[in-house]
């Protein structure tokens, strides 16, 4: 009599899905757009929730979906706190420049805070299968991530670049939290300063050859006699360059720093796993560009259920337990330990 295969226990990979169309999508985007101008701006806050909640709720893992429970008010708050900064500042400049430098010296100073808020906002009004997110950062994490980090990039001409996104990556990650259990991240420094090596390496290359290219194509052009005309064509070729680089650097970094941060990210015992490919990237960046121009801005929504979809679809969770008694037990532990309670405003400073 043969002996029997043990069979594995281990939970099987739970795939990331989007079901939304960009049919539906289209319907309360062109809505969201018609309110926003006739309101002059304030139905924007209520049109970002209507996207959020599309979004949430077509985003879908082991069956059940995301919810976004974020309050209009809150965000036209947030919006209006930005706008006044922003306006003040402009003001100050137009009478002297120490007033404006006077100005922005405390708004530096406070954008930690926002950027701080704005994360604590996303995540506390997210939910999967009712039970919430939520962001424990520390102000003295963020003062470090959103001003001590960039002054030192800077002033090393972005030598720490590559450190400074990690530092930033740990600070959202391992203070980010599921009901009760914590997101955990291990991607090393040195990853990130090898995905940025590589794409700096392209952009080199490409620098190059564009340089060569112009300054053949500029002599030849001084030897016929064609100066003027290059002149004029010569914008149109650094601008489509320009568009050229992007669509190359840009997808490339996008894939290779979302697959390093969440294959090394954690949910208590459960691992994540992204398979985002640069090319398909680029292919869908460029053909939703192009697409946008041809519809003159009609095919925006399209678009963006294009890309979501895509970036969805390379995600997956791998669950080391069973998730229903996961679910449970941390909605165990949020009743017993009950909810933090405070205001949220949502700066909306696009993290």
């Amino acid at each position: 009599m043969e002996a029997e295969l043990p069979q594995s226990s281990e939970p099987a990979p739970e795939p990331f899905e989007f079901t939304g169309t960009g049919g539906d999508y289209f319907r309360i985007w062109i809505v969201n757009i018609a309110l926003t101008i006739v309101t002059l701006g304030i139905y924007s806050a209520w049109a970002k929730v209507r996207r959020l909640q599309y979004f949430y709720r077509n985003t879908r893992v082991a069956g059940s979906s995301f919810d976004y429970h974020g309050r209009p008010v809150a965000i036209l708050k947030g919006r209006l706190i930005a706008f006044g900064l922003i306006f003040v500042y402009n003001v100050a400049g137009r009478i002297d420049y120490r007033w404006a430098i006077a100005v922005a010296i405390p708004i530096a100073i406070a954008l930690p805070w926002m950027l701080r808020q704005s994360l604590r906002f996303r995540l506390h009004y997210s939910s999967w299968r009712g039970l919430r997110f939520g962001f424990r950062g520390a102000m003295r994490g963020a003062y470090a991530v959103f001003m001590l980090w960039p002054i030192l990039t800077g002033l090393t001409l972005l030598a720490l670049g590559p450190l400074w996104h990690q530092r930033l990556k740990r600070y959202q990650h391992d203070n980010s939290v599921f009901g009760t259990t914590p997101f955990r991240i291990s991607a090393r420094v040195g990853d990130f300063y090898g995905i940025y090596g590589r794409a700096l390496a392209v952009m080199v290359a490409l620098g190059a050859l564009g340089g060569i290219t112009v300054f053949v194509l500029t002599l030849g052009a001084m030897r016929d006699g064609r100066g003027s005309a290059f002149a004029i064509l010569l914008p149109f070729a650094f601008t489509i360059a320009f568009i050229g680089f992007f669509l190359l650097v840009g997808p490339y970094l996008f894939a290779r720093i979302q697959n390093l941060v969440w294959n090394h990210t954690t949910l208590g015992p459960h691992r994540f796993r992204s398979t985002l490919r640069a090319r398909r990237l680029a292919w869908i960046s460029f053909t939703n560009m192009l697409l946008i121009v041809v519809t003159l801005g009609l095919y925006m929504p399209f678009a963006a259920v294009r890309l979501a979809r895509y970036r969805v679809a390379c995600m997956s969770l791998l669950p080391d337990t069973l998730l229903d008694e996961f679910v449970a037990g941390e909605q165990a532990n949020v009743a017993a330990v009950g909810e933090e309670l405070g205001e949220f405003l949502d700066i909306d400073l696009a993290l």
